[in-house]
Order: structure tokens, then C-alpha cells, then sequence
């Protein structure tokens, strides 16, 4: 990782990992202003698919998340669990599902953000296919994507790549190295010591993590999820309580160049909040 950065001709992006139920939504109300105001964040991008309940997102929840200040919400396999969110998925270019499942399916896979100073921020949604569905091929996918963004004026391009294995998010990470600004792995909900940035300028890291109840599996709570392992019979999940931190990346780009300067992972317990 850069120690250095360039001030001058930066945009510093604001991840906002996987938020789950109600202490997700706790967690991202106590700390994105400070978050933004300390870091002078230009967009701020958030993973929502668990945003209800633990499972898919609601149109409430999304207006909530605009409102609070989020500016483009992620998601993942979680997105079709509630289909009041489809009509808003189609309306809204800003709300975005993987970009490579089906065509058919609804909404939208990428966007392009304008901040404040004018710079063009493309996001990408991508979902990877190892121990998940066999959709498209989110490499062969996100190499088109990134041609058409770029020939819309966006010269920094975010991938929020929702996937299970390492293996892939890396090696899609490595194949797009110089040509995207930075991609990030959600999915796990646990977040992982590898943020760097590529050789040609791309910032990685395999899982920001989960904004959510740490004291939990993965944000379930903790005797349910036992339960599940232990009988594996489908006993209904309940999100937890105790906790609640928000996790996610700060990512800094040149706007010059559409390459990263610095990746830094971001933990915050409501429990330290002032």
C-alpha cells in the first residue's frame, strides 16, 4: 500500500460493507457523517442486500439510505428475497443487482456517479460463480463493462464483487489490475487483513466485511446458527443484537489517472462511540 497521496487530484470513495437488519442500519446512522466529514469522502457506496431483516432490501430502506447519505447501494444473491424492491430496481440506476445475471432479470448492474467537482465515477456489481449460481462470467462481463463506462467519461470504475471463494475474487482483482480503480469482496460478512493495492494501481481487499452484530455467525445469532450446524435442519434465522460495528474500505484514486493511492480498512464499534 501507497503510504503517499496525492491531495491535489484525489477522490476518496467510501465503502460501506454488507449491512445487516436494524444494528446495521444503527451502526452506518452513528458514524458515516463523521466518516465523510474526517475523510472527505466525494461518494459513499454501501452493500445492502441484507439491509431487511438479514435478507434483501426493501424500497424504505433504500430511500433510507439515500437519505442518510449514501450515494449507490450494492448488493448480491440476497437482492431477490423481497420483490417489492424489483419495480424500484428498474427506476432507480442507482440501486444495483450483479450486473451479470440474466438479462430478463430486473434493474441494473452498473452506474456512473457525478460528484460534486464533476468527476465521473463508474460502479460495477458483480456476483462470482464458484459454490454460487452459474450465471455469466463475471470476468468476461466486467471487461465489457468497463470498456462501455470508460467510453461514457468514467475514468475511475469501482467493483463490488459479491463472491464466495478468495481464489476468484483475486484472480478477478489481477485480471482487471490497471484497468479499475479498486475492487472490493463482499459476501462473507467477514473482513479480511489483505488490503493492498495491485502493481498497476488497483486497490484490493477479499471481504470488507459486515456492518452489523459482531457478537453473532456472521450476523445470525449465535445459538441458532449452532443449532443449524449441529442438526442441519432449516431452523429460520434471526439477526443479533450485541455489538453493532460498521465495517468497509476508504479508498483514495487519482482522478487524473483512475488509480488507486491508498486502501485502508475501516472497524468501528458503536460500543467506542462518543
Amino acid at each position: 500500500m501507497k503510504d503517499e497521496v496525492d491531495l491535489t487530484n484525489t477522490i476518496n470513495i467510501l465503502f460501506i460493507a454488507d449491512i445487516i437488519g436494524k444494528p446495521g442500519l444503527d451502526a452506518v446512522s452513528a458514524f458515516i457523517d463523521e466518516l465523510k466529514r474526517e475523510h472527505k469522502i466525494d461518494i459513499t457506496i454501501a452493500n445492502g442486500e441484507n439491509a431487511a431483516s438479514g435478507k434483501g432490501l426493501s424500497p424504505r430502506l433504500a430511500h433510507t439510505f439515500f437519505e442518510m447519505g449514501i450515494n449507490v447501494i450494492t448488493s448480491g444473491n440476497h437482492i431477490w428475497n423481497r420483490d417489492k424492491i424489483y419495480p424500484l430496481l428498474e427506476d432507480n440506476d442507482q440501486i444495483l443487482r450483479p450486473l451479470n445475471y440474466p438479462v430478463e432479470c430486473p434493474g441494473h448492474g452498473s452506474c456512473i456517479f457525478t460528484t460534486t467537482n464533476s468527476i465521473r465515477v463508474g460502479v460495477i456489481n458483480l456476483q462470482g460463480r464458484s459454490f454460487m449460481y452459474p450465471i455469466r462470467c463475471p470476468f468476461k462481463t466486467a471487461e465489457a463493462e468497463i470498456r462501455h463506462l470508460k467510453s461514457q467519461g468514467a475514468k475511475i470504475i469501482f467493483v463490488d464483487f459479491h463472491a464466495e471463494a478468495t481464489a476468484e475474487k483475486l484472480a478477478l482483482a489481477w485480471n482487471l489490475d490497471g484497468k479499475i480503480s479498486a475492487l472490493i469482496g463482499t459476501h462473507t460478512h467477514v473482513q479480511t487483513a489483505d488490503e493492498r493495492i495491485l502493481t498497476q494501481g488497483t486497490a484490493y481487499i477479499s471481504d470488507a466485511g459486515m456492518t452489523g452484530p459482531f457478537d453473532s455467525v456472521i450476523g445470525m445469532e449465535k445459538a441458532i446458527a449452532i443449532q443449524r450446524f449441529k442438526t442441519q435442519m432449516p431452523v429460520p434465522y434471526r439477526i443479533a443484537s450485541e455489538d453493532p460495528r460498521l465495517n468497509g474500505v476508504i479508498v483514495s484514486v487519482n482522478s487524473g489517472t483512475g488509480l488507486a493511492q491508498s486502501i485502508k480498512r475501516v472497524n468501528l464499534s458503536m460500543e467506542n462511540a462518543s
